[in-house]
């Protein structure tokens, strides 16, 4: 009988990608299989994108590339050369929350706070789509992101609450 060798396989070889993450240009090597997901945790130090179940069914890692909100550990990283990657470290500016971080603040839309990330993403690629939805509307928007907590009405209306003022209907003339 032959002895199995012990011998690990060699690595597969890296490949460079350049990605934007939150507006700041990125040279990556990585190699053909790693997830965007990985490559934001573990190579560039970004934690606020969360794994939760490596499936693309919990949406706790809901991340938007090229402003669309795609699930990162889905989305391999090699796919993402010359993309535009937000994660929620990209929103707002030091000591300024976005709009729609304070809402979620303001009206307690977490408990746990894990799925607070990726529920934040979905909604703000809703609102950019959308800027007015319905609840039903943000209810559907944000179904493929799951809170164990049960917090999905405060994660509704805070983003009711994040919407963009609607223009005034009579031109802009507010005096009418």
């Amino acid at each position: 009988m032959q002895a199995r060798p012990t011998a690990q396989p060699p690595v597969a070889s890296r490949l460079p990608v350049r990605v934007q993450i939150n507006g700041r240009a990125r040279d990556l090597w990585v190699e053909p299989r790693r997830t965007l997901l990985d490559a934001l945790r573990l190579d560039c130090g970004l934690t606020g994108t969360k794994r939760g179940c490596d499936h693309g069914n919990c949406g706790a890692c809901t991340i938007l590339l090229d402003g669309r909100a795609v699930y990162a550990c889905l989305t391999l990283a090699v796919a993402c050369d010359d993309c535009a990657v937000t994660t929620i470290e990209g929103l707002g500016r030091p000591g300024e929350l976005d709009p729609l971080q304070e809402a979620f603040a303001e009206h307690d839309a977490f408990q746990c706070g894990y799925c607070t990330p990726g529920q934040i993403m979905a909604a703000k690629a809703l609102l950019e789509a959308n800027p007015h939805p319905t609840a039903e509307e943000i209810r559907v928007g944000l179904s493929g992101n799951l809170c164990r907590c049960g917090a999905y009405q405060r994660i509704v209306e805070a983003t009711q609450a994040a919407c963009r003022p609607a223009a005034p209907e009579n031109g802009g003339d507010t005096h009418a």
